[in-house]
């Protein structure tokens, strides 16, 4: 139940807040910045000469790959073409980004159509829509364009050769609690979820992942699930609401940029700082002033740098004539497409005091 002094006080939490809803999206495309560091997961990355490819095969030089986001002007997807262009640069590849201003899959033809008469080698598109640019796709593969996806994919897997997917819920579910672990220390205590909405498919699925990798931390009990329906104002409430409810509380885990950076601002002006830990999914440019001032030890999300890297890479392998059911070699690691075809990424990456000056969007 929230009185009216809880009003109060977090109504100057979401004053300055603004924030974007894009922590319950289903492809992790929204909000961002174009990295200062692309693809820092790929930082390390060494590729020989013509770059290397799956199961002994070698990538060719001088392919032509074009890069087709949702739209273009968007920080997130800015950040994942910096990466793309770090691979096109070790493999020796010319790199575009191309596409439109407005994110439909209507939109996106004419650019899918100009890839196919400027004969580019290879596509690596993220869908705006999942069914409407499936013969478009399906017409370059036709003129010998090899067609990659990442981040958001298509219904027709037979119009790609692969996809590239940041993490698995699995992944996102389990890393959070650890997390908050980490964060809270060995003594433990107890924490709760601060959701989106109730309904949303995604954020359901990572708390079931939640609650079972706290089977594996029996230092932390889950004393409650709310939910901010990725709303600024409601979510502060809603963590402000949490700690007067539950006075022992050591941790809150948010999977949701709107939700995990309203706890930590509120959390942030209150006695809770340092107290109760937050961590969650999350911007780095949202949620660098909170681990600047120690309100957050860690969060994570996906590096959607790694994301281009990653396409460029696939596209060039096929383009090149290796079959990829093998796997490629990218960056010094090799990657392994499932039965599905889809290339994932990794575990999600971690945001400390330590690197998170590397990360923009």
């Amino acid at each position: 139940m929230r009185n009216k002094g809880v009003r109060i006080a977090v109504a100057t939490v979401v004053a300055a807040l603004g924030l974007a809803a894009c922590g319950s999206g289903s492809s992790g495309s929204g909000g961002g910045g174009a990295s200062s560091a692309p693809a820092a997961g790929a930082g390390s990355a060494s590729a020989s000469s013509g770059g290397s490819a799956g199961s002994g095969g070698s990538l060719k030089s001088g392919l032509k790959i074009a890069v087709l986001p949702k739209a273009v002007n968007i920080p997130y997807f800015d950040a994942a073409y910096a990466g793309a262009k770090k691979a096109c640069a070790e493999i020796k590849a010319t790199c575009e980004q191309i596409g439109p201003t407005q994110a439909t899959g209507a939109a996106q033809l004419q650019f899918i159509n100009t890839v196919i008469q400027k004969k580019y080698d290879a596509l690596v598109i993220s869908a705006a829509d999942a069914d409407s640019v499936v013969p478009a796709l399906k017409k370059a593969q036709a003129a010998g364009v090899t067609v990659v996806t990442y981040d958001a994919d298509v219904s027709d897997a037979s119009a790609r050769t692969v996809m590239v997917k940041p993490t698995t819920p699995d992944q996102i579910g389990k890393a959070q609690v650890q997390w908050i672990a980490a964060a809270i220390g060995s003594g433990g205590g107890e924490v709760a979820i601060l959701s989106a909405a109730a309904t949303a498919e995604n954020q359901n699925t990572w708390i079931g992942f939640m609650k079972e990798e706290l089977k594996s931390h029996p230092e932390l009990k889950l004393v409650d699930t709310v939910y901010g329906d990725d709303d600024a104002a409601k979510s502060a409430e809603k963590a402000a609401a949490l700690l007067q409810s539950h006075p022992n509380l050591k941790g809150i885990i948010s999977p949701t940029t709107v939700g995990v950076a309203a706890a930590a601002k509120y959390i942030s002006g209150s006695q809770y700082k340092g107290k109760v830990q937050v961590t969650g999914l999350g911007l780095p440019s949202e949620m660098k002033a909170y681990v600047k001032d120690g309100t957050v030890k860690s969060f994570g999300l996906w590096d959607p740098g790694m994301l281009g890297y990653l396409g460029v890479y696939a596209a060039a392998t096929k383009a090149s004539g290796t079959d990829l059911t093998g796997g490629l070699t990218a960056g010094g690691k090799t990657y392994t497409p499932d039965s599905g075809g889809v290339l994932v990424v990794g575990p999600p990456q971690e945001f400390t005091a330590s690197n998170v000056d590397q990360f923009a969007f």
